[in-house]
């Protein structure tokens, strides 16, 4: 298995840290989650209901034709390169690794690039796969040429892979509203915008045949009862929506100020984290952790990422630490 941020016990066991003790900033997940209410006792007594509300809410907040309830995003990244026979796979560098690792394992041969070369060179892959935005990369695409692309592909049988796990906050340059299109698949998490990752929660969009396949290959109750019922409110909830969106792009940007006071300009981020590229990224995220502050490290290019400080106090103790490490 890969490893990923949030492994905060680990850490608590290396640097001997309480674990109550801890600023976790590894994640990317926003600390702004949305309130859970007292999930009803019948939806933990009963089986899932596939024919409740969930569907039609999710296709109006994300503005799609259809969609597919998936237990995360990971699990339709694992499924889908065991629907496709043997292919030539280009998948954004550096990027979410699950990708790459899921393609390859199932038998593709997998190369990855920049996303100028993924662009520029599309005729040699029949699957492209891009996180948009990138994860950790930050990097971003204009509609149209994310059509055009998907169209060069469709045209001799090919796959877009769009992975949007951090798009939420910046909902217009989604292209959930166009997967319907034989060839297109976008997939997105409801974890990291609404705050939920322990809900395991995510959709799958693409044409009719696969989803239809995706849902033989997941099997029936994707998603739990408890789930499915607090989806349909956030979902819904469109006033606490556009207030953390708003609070999501002041708070990173807040973020990346305080990265640059200490000479860690951000080479890259979105509304969920910061991106910084230092050759010095191991021997800052030991420093930041013997200070109670987890980040995520990234070995190729030597770079950490930092999620959100959720309120005052959190952007305070982040602030002390890194004066403490360049004191």
């Amino acid at each position: 298995m890969l490893e990923h941020g949030g492994r905060l016990r680990a850490a608590v066991r290396t640097y001997q840290i309480p674990l109550e003790r801890w600023l976790d900033l590894s994640t990317g997940i926003s600390p702004f989650a949305w309130p859970v209410p007292a999930v009803p006792a019948a939806a933990w007594h009963r089986l899932p209901d596939d024919d409740d509300d969930l569907e039609s809410v999710g296709k109006q907040y994300y503005g799609a034709r259809s969609l597919l309830p998936v237990a995360g995003s990971q699990a339709a990244i694992q499924a889908l390169p065991a629907l496709r026979p043997a292919s030539s796979v280009g998948v954004l560098a550096p990027g979410y690794a699950e990708h790459a690792h899921a393609w390859r394992r199932l038998g593709h041969r997998v190369s990855l690039a920049s996303a100028q070369a993924l662009l520029a060179d599309s005729d040699l892959f029949d699957v492209i796969v891009l996180m948009h935005p990138n994860n950790p990369g930050g990097e971003c695409f204009a509609v149209e040429p994310l059509l055009a692309l998907h169209q060069r592909l469709a045209a001799r049988g090919g796959w877009l892979v769009v992975d949007e796990a951090f798009i939420d906050a910046t909902p217009e340059s989604s292209l959930c509203g166009y997967a319907g299109r034989e060839g297109l698949v976008v997939l997105r998490s409801v974890g990291k915008f609404f705050g939920m990752a322990g809900a395991r929660a995510g959709f799958a969009f693409a044409w009719d045949w696969l989803l239809d396949a995706l849902r033989e290959q997941l099997g029936p109750w994707t998603l739990t009862g408890p789930t499915r019922h607090v989806l349909k409110l956030a979902l819904a909830d469109d006033v606490w929506q556009a207030g953390v969106i708003d609070r999501l792009h002041r708070e990173s940007a807040r973020l990346a100020r305080l990265l640059a006071r200490h000479g860690l300009e951000p080479t890259a981020g979105t509304a969920f984290f910061q991106w910084v590229c230092d050759p010095r990224a191991a021997h800052l995220h030991r420093m930041l952790a013997q200070r109670g502050v987890l980040t995520r490290r990234f070995e190729m290019p030597p770079s950490l990422r930092f999620g959100l400080p959720g309120d005052d106090a959190a952007f305070d103790r982040l602030d002390r630490a890194l004066a403490g490490i360049s004191a």
